[in-house]
């Protein structure tokens, strides 16, 4: 089906009406960015991290009656005029597919790979991570799990109980069920991802390992070996207790999802439960590994 792009620029105060607009107007999906393209990595909870100038681009099929759509935002209360609008065709092509042709093979440390399920294994007696692009985040290729996908090569988790906290694909719990963990919870809060990390696991072979769990049913997890969370700062820093009572005593904790400026608040967060070891940084993102200790 081919789309179209409307998109308008306004100002902050404006972004939440104008996206909701959109949506009731039968948007696909509605972005926001800047004219330079800079990205808000973990936005507040107000307006006062966007841009000064913000594109709300909306993304819709090409019947789409844009006169209505236009006069709906027309309409809005908070909008006296018009805002600065454009529409833009975009060309129709199996977004999918080209996505799938640009994914190659990628190995992560020394003998862990992440290759398309069309593809053969560039190495086949290695670990093997079959994954496809799909709705859920996490193919490897953005920093942080690329950052913890190395961490999951360079460690044995042989007869290791891992969480997997924020597992979208479900990547990171299928590496460590290939890298010999005996049992893994998956956890997120999106439904979507909990389907796509068991059709993952069970493409892999490695689903009998996996039990995936809702974040807001996550209230009887057992105390695990490992936990993994590939997330963003400020939950992880929000779930600094939470996580201290999910590790055993010296058992590991491995968060990502951190921007490099971000590292010491939550490393500070955590000292009272965990001893860091050095930072690993890609990108500027970082890793931070710690051991739970008795306290």
């Amino acid at each position: 089906m081919p789309w179209q792009e409307l998109t308008f620029d306004v100002s902050p105060t404006e972004v939440d009406t104008l996206s909701d607009i959109l949506c009731a107007a039968g948007a696909a999906s509605v972005t926001f960015k800047d004219s330079a393209d800079t990205p808000i990595y973990e936005a507040a909870a107000d307006a006062s991290d966007l841009w000064a100038s913000t594109c709300v681009v909306g993304l819709f099929d090409a019947r789409t009656d844009f006169d209505t759509v236009l006069a709906r935002v027309q309409q809005a209360a908070l909008f006296s005029t018009l805002p600065p609008y454009r529409i833009t065709k975009l060309k129709e092509q199996q977004w999918e597919r080209l996505w799938m042709d640009e994914f190659k093979p990628m190995r992560f440390g020394e003998r862990l790979w992440i290759c398309p399920t069309e593809t053969t294994p560039p190495e086949p007696d290695a670990l093997n991570i079959m994954l496809d692009p799909g709705l859920a985040f996490g193919t490897g290729t953005h920093p942080t799990t690329a950052l913890c996908l190395e961490w999951i090569d360079q460690n044995n988790l042989s007869g290791k109980t891992v969480i997997d906290f924020g597992c979208g694909s479900g990547i990171l719990a299928i590496g460590a069920a290939m890298s010999g963990a005996t049992s893994i919870d998956a956890v997120d809060i999106d439904p979507q991802a909990l389907l796509a990390t068991n059709s993952n696991a069970a493409q892999n072979r490695v689903d009998s390992k996996i039990t995936t769990v809702l974040a807001d049913e996550a209230t009887e997890l057992s105390t695990v070996d490992c936990l993994l969370a590939n997330i963003l700062a400020n939950p992880i820093i929000e779930l600094t207790d939470y996580f201290s009572t999910l590790v055993k005593h010296n058992g590991m904790i491995v968060l990502s999802g951190i921007l490099s400026e971000q590292a010491t608040l939550v490393t500070s967060a955590y000292e009272k439960w965990f001893e860091f070891q050095p930072i690993a940084e890609k990108e500027g993102w970082v890793r931070l590994v710690a051991t739970r200790n008795a306290h």
